[in-house]
Protein backbone atom coordinates (compact mmCIF):
# COMPACT_ATOMS: atom_id res chain seq x y z
CA UNK A 1 0.00 0.00 0.00
CA UNK A 2 1.21 3.14 -1.20
CA UNK A 3 1.33 5.89 1.65
CA UNK A 4 -0.40 9.40 1.16
CA UNK A 5 1.82 12.07 -0.65
CA UNK A 6 2.20 15.51 1.46
CA UNK A 7 0.76 18.36 0.20
CA UNK A 8 2.81 21.51 -0.89
CA UNK A 9 2.18 24.32 1.72
CA UNK A 10 0.44 26.75 -0.83
CA UNK A 11 -1.82 23.80 -1.88
CA UNK A 12 -3.07 23.32 1.81
CA UNK A 13 -4.15 27.23 1.49
CA UNK A 14 -5.76 27.09 -1.34
CA UNK A 15 -7.87 24.21 0.29
CA UNK A 16 -8.96 26.41 2.93
CA UNK A 17 -9.65 29.37 0.99
CA UNK A 18 -12.71 26.70 -0.74
CA UNK A 19 -13.65 25.30 2.48
CA UNK A 20 -14.06 28.97 4.01
CA UNK A 21 -15.88 30.21 0.50
CA UNK A 22 -13.84 33.42 0.51
CA UNK A 23 -15.34 35.70 -1.75
CA UNK A 24 -12.36 38.24 -3.27
CA UNK A 25 -13.07 41.65 -2.34
CA UNK A 26 -13.52 42.80 -6.27
CA UNK A 27 -16.31 40.54 -6.67
CA UNK A 28 -18.21 41.51 -3.76
CA UNK A 29 -18.05 45.39 -4.79
CA UNK A 30 -19.37 44.23 -8.74
CA UNK A 31 -22.12 41.90 -6.72
CA UNK A 32 -22.78 44.78 -4.31
CA UNK A 33 -23.22 47.52 -6.42
CA UNK A 34 -24.74 46.10 -9.91
CA UNK A 35 -25.08 48.77 -12.97
CA UNK A 36 -27.66 47.89 -15.48
CA UNK A 37 -26.72 48.05 -18.95
CA UNK A 38 -29.66 49.95 -20.19
CA UNK A 39 -27.97 53.04 -18.22
CA UNK A 40 -24.75 52.71 -20.51
CA UNK A 41 -26.54 51.98 -24.36
CA UNK A 42 -29.47 53.92 -23.68
CA UNK A 43 -31.25 55.51 -26.18
CA UNK A 44 -30.65 59.30 -26.05
CA UNK A 45 -33.68 59.68 -29.23
CA UNK A 46 -36.50 58.33 -27.36
CA UNK A 47 -35.73 59.92 -23.82
CA UNK A 48 -35.34 63.36 -26.05
CA UNK A 49 -38.48 62.51 -27.54
CA UNK A 50 -40.28 61.56 -24.37
CA UNK A 51 -41.38 65.25 -23.72
CA UNK A 52 -42.62 66.08 -26.55
CA UNK A 53 -44.61 63.41 -26.54
CA UNK A 54 -46.02 64.22 -22.63
CA UNK A 55 -46.71 67.83 -23.90
CA UNK A 56 -50.59 68.87 -23.88
CA UNK A 57 -52.02 68.48 -27.27
CA UNK A 58 -54.60 71.47 -27.48
CA UNK A 59 -57.98 70.38 -28.59
CA UNK A 60 -58.64 71.71 -32.08
CA UNK A 61 -62.36 71.16 -31.70
CA UNK A 62 -62.84 73.60 -28.89
CA UNK A 63 -63.96 77.17 -30.58
CA UNK A 64 -61.97 79.66 -30.64
CA UNK A 65 -63.32 82.86 -28.53
CA UNK A 66 -63.66 85.43 -31.35
CA UNK A 67 -62.36 88.40 -28.97
CA UNK A 68 -59.18 86.21 -27.84
CA UNK A 69 -56.63 88.13 -30.08
CA UNK A 70 -54.35 86.29 -33.32
CA UNK A 71 -50.99 87.60 -32.31
CA UNK A 72 -50.51 89.33 -35.96
CA UNK A 73 -52.65 91.97 -37.85
CA UNK A 74 -54.97 90.97 -40.27
CA UNK A 75 -53.38 91.73 -44.22
CA UNK A 76 -55.09 93.85 -46.26
CA UNK A 77 -56.79 91.99 -49.50
CA UNK A 78 -54.10 93.46 -51.87
CA UNK A 79 -51.46 91.96 -50.10
CA UNK A 80 -53.06 88.63 -49.64
CA UNK A 81 -53.59 88.54 -53.44
CA UNK A 82 -50.14 89.68 -54.06
CA UNK A 83 -48.47 86.47 -51.57
CA UNK A 84 -50.81 84.50 -53.60
CA UNK A 85 -49.60 85.84 -56.85
CA UNK A 86 -46.42 85.54 -55.90
CA UNK A 87 -46.43 82.05 -54.42
CA UNK A 88 -48.06 80.44 -57.87
CA UNK A 89 -45.04 82.17 -59.94
CA UNK A 90 -42.88 80.70 -58.39
CA UNK A 91 -40.78 78.33 -60.06
CA UNK A 92 -41.32 74.81 -58.96
CA UNK A 93 -37.33 73.86 -60.88
CA UNK A 94 -34.24 75.24 -62.02
CA UNK A 95 -35.38 74.44 -65.45
CA UNK A 96 -38.52 76.74 -65.39
CA UNK A 97 -36.38 79.40 -63.16
CA UNK A 98 -33.73 79.67 -65.97
CA UNK A 99 -36.49 80.18 -68.61
CA UNK A 100 -38.32 82.98 -67.36
CA UNK A 101 -34.89 84.29 -66.59
CA UNK A 102 -34.48 84.75 -70.63
CA UNK A 103 -37.27 85.88 -70.95
CA UNK A 104 -37.14 88.47 -68.36
CA UNK A 105 -33.74 89.20 -69.93
CA UNK A 106 -35.20 89.92 -73.95
CA UNK A 107 -38.48 91.92 -72.09
CA UNK A 108 -35.96 94.11 -70.50
CA UNK A 109 -33.82 94.14 -74.07
CA UNK A 110 -36.79 95.02 -75.87
CA UNK A 111 -37.56 98.39 -73.60
CA UNK A 112 -33.89 99.26 -73.59
CA UNK A 113 -34.09 99.33 -77.25
CA UNK A 114 -37.57 101.14 -77.29
CA UNK A 115 -35.91 103.46 -74.87
CA UNK A 116 -33.31 104.04 -76.89
CA UNK A 117 -35.21 104.77 -79.62
CA UNK A 118 -37.68 107.51 -78.06
CA UNK A 119 -35.25 108.45 -75.21
CA UNK A 120 -37.35 107.05 -71.96
CA UNK A 121 -35.12 107.65 -69.22
CA UNK A 122 -37.05 104.81 -66.99
CA UNK A 123 -35.75 101.90 -69.30
CA UNK A 124 -31.98 103.72 -70.43
CA UNK A 125 -29.07 102.09 -70.17
CA UNK A 126 -26.60 103.07 -66.69
CA UNK A 127 -23.96 104.65 -69.30
CA UNK A 128 -27.24 107.05 -71.03
CA UNK A 129 -29.19 107.86 -68.13
CA UNK A 130 -29.31 111.26 -65.88
CA UNK A 131 -29.40 115.27 -66.54
CA UNK A 132 -26.37 115.63 -67.18
CA UNK A 133 -25.78 112.52 -69.92
CA UNK A 134 -29.22 113.96 -71.80
CA UNK A 135 -27.52 117.57 -72.12
CA UNK A 136 -24.56 116.59 -73.06
CA UNK A 137 -26.28 114.32 -76.00
CA UNK A 138 -28.21 117.65 -76.87
CA UNK A 139 -25.34 119.51 -77.08
CA UNK A 140 -23.88 116.86 -79.67
CA UNK A 141 -26.89 116.50 -81.48
CA UNK A 142 -27.42 120.41 -81.79
CA UNK A 143 -24.32 121.02 -84.08
CA UNK A 144 -22.06 120.18 -86.33
CA UNK A 145 -19.14 117.90 -85.81
CA UNK A 146 -16.38 117.14 -87.90
CA UNK A 147 -15.97 113.58 -86.25
CA UNK A 148 -19.05 112.54 -87.19
CA UNK A 149 -17.76 112.36 -91.21
CA UNK A 150 -15.11 110.37 -89.69
CA UNK A 151 -15.69 106.80 -91.34
CA UNK A 152 -16.76 108.00 -94.61
CA UNK A 153 -13.81 110.15 -95.07
CA UNK A 154 -11.79 107.05 -93.70
CA UNK A 155 -13.43 104.92 -96.26
CA UNK A 156 -12.38 107.54 -98.88
CA UNK A 157 -8.52 108.05 -98.23
CA UNK A 158 -8.41 103.98 -97.94
CA UNK A 159 -9.58 103.75 -101.96
CA UNK A 160 -7.01 106.91 -102.59
CA UNK A 161 -4.52 105.16 -101.01
CA UNK A 162 -5.08 101.66 -102.36
CA UNK A 163 -4.39 102.95 -106.31
CA UNK A 164 -0.96 102.68 -107.58
CA UNK A 165 -0.80 106.54 -108.78
CA UNK A 166 1.81 108.02 -106.55
CA UNK A 167 -0.23 111.60 -106.86
CA UNK A 168 -3.38 109.87 -105.36
CA UNK A 169 -1.64 108.38 -102.61
CA UNK A 170 -0.07 111.67 -101.55
CA UNK A 171 -3.33 113.08 -101.42
CA UNK A 172 -4.71 110.83 -99.41
CA UNK A 173 -2.02 111.05 -96.58
CA UNK A 174 -2.60 114.24 -96.79
CA UNK A 175 -6.37 114.68 -96.24
CA UNK A 176 -5.70 111.76 -93.75
CA UNK A 177 -3.55 114.03 -91.94
CA UNK A 178 -5.89 117.14 -92.42
CA UNK A 179 -8.79 115.21 -90.94
CA UNK A 180 -7.35 114.37 -88.06
CA UNK A 181 -6.17 117.70 -87.00
CA UNK A 182 -9.84 118.99 -88.00
CA UNK A 183 -11.36 116.29 -85.53
CA UNK A 184 -8.79 116.80 -83.19
CA UNK A 185 -9.35 120.80 -83.23
CA UNK A 186 -13.06 120.42 -82.92
CA UNK A 187 -12.94 117.65 -79.71
CA UNK A 188 -11.25 120.58 -77.98
CA UNK A 189 -13.17 123.58 -78.69
CA UNK A 190 -16.95 121.05 -78.14
CA UNK A 191 -14.95 119.53 -75.24
CA UNK A 192 -14.10 123.00 -73.43
CA UNK A 193 -17.85 124.53 -74.41
CA UNK A 194 -19.51 121.30 -73.04
CA UNK A 195 -17.30 121.44 -69.78
CA UNK A 196 -18.37 125.29 -68.93
CA UNK A 197 -22.12 124.56 -69.82
CA UNK A 198 -22.52 121.71 -67.50
CA UNK A 199 -20.61 123.67 -64.53
CA UNK A 200 -23.25 126.24 -65.21
CA UNK A 201 -26.32 124.20 -65.43
CA UNK A 202 -25.96 121.97 -62.90
CA UNK A 203 -23.22 122.82 -60.24
CA UNK A 204 -24.22 120.67 -57.97
CA UNK A 205 -24.36 116.97 -60.26
CA UNK A 206 -22.00 114.90 -60.83
CA UNK A 207 -20.32 115.41 -63.80
CA UNK A 208 -17.42 112.79 -64.20
CA UNK A 209 -16.96 110.98 -67.34
CA UNK A 210 -20.28 113.68 -69.19
CA UNK A 211 -17.28 115.26 -71.39
CA UNK A 212 -16.07 111.99 -72.78
CA UNK A 213 -19.00 110.59 -73.36
CA UNK A 214 -20.40 113.90 -75.50
CA UNK A 215 -16.86 113.12 -77.59
CA UNK A 216 -17.60 109.84 -78.84
CA UNK A 217 -21.22 110.13 -79.29
CA UNK A 218 -19.19 113.23 -82.01
CA UNK A 219 -17.26 110.39 -83.67
CA UNK A 220 -21.19 108.53 -84.69
CA UNK A 221 -23.25 109.61 -87.80
CA UNK A 222 -26.33 111.21 -86.63
CA UNK A 223 -28.48 108.85 -87.91
CA UNK A 224 -26.82 105.50 -86.39
CA UNK A 225 -26.43 107.35 -82.78
CA UNK A 226 -28.25 105.37 -79.70
CA UNK A 227 -30.56 107.12 -78.10
CA UNK A 228 -31.70 108.64 -81.08
CA UNK A 229 -31.17 112.60 -80.96
CA UNK A 230 -34.06 114.27 -79.85
CA UNK A 231 -33.07 117.87 -80.69
CA UNK A 232 -32.03 119.29 -84.23
CA UNK A 233 -29.40 120.89 -86.07
CA UNK A 234 -28.58 124.52 -84.44
CA UNK A 235 -31.71 123.85 -81.50
CA UNK A 236 -30.72 125.29 -78.27
CA UNK A 237 -30.23 122.38 -75.89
Amino acid sequence: MIGKVPLHPLAVVFQDVRRCRIVPRRTVAHTRYPVPLGFVFRSRSNEEKAPAAKAPVADSKQPRDPQAPKGRPTPKRSEAQSQRRSVASTPTNRKEAAKRQREARRADMARQREALASGDERYLPVRDKGKVRRFARDFVDSRFCIAEYFLPMAVIILVLSMLRNPQLQNIALLLWLGVILLIVIDSVFTGIRLKKQLRERFPDEPKRGAVAYALMRTLQMRRLRLPKPQVKRGERP
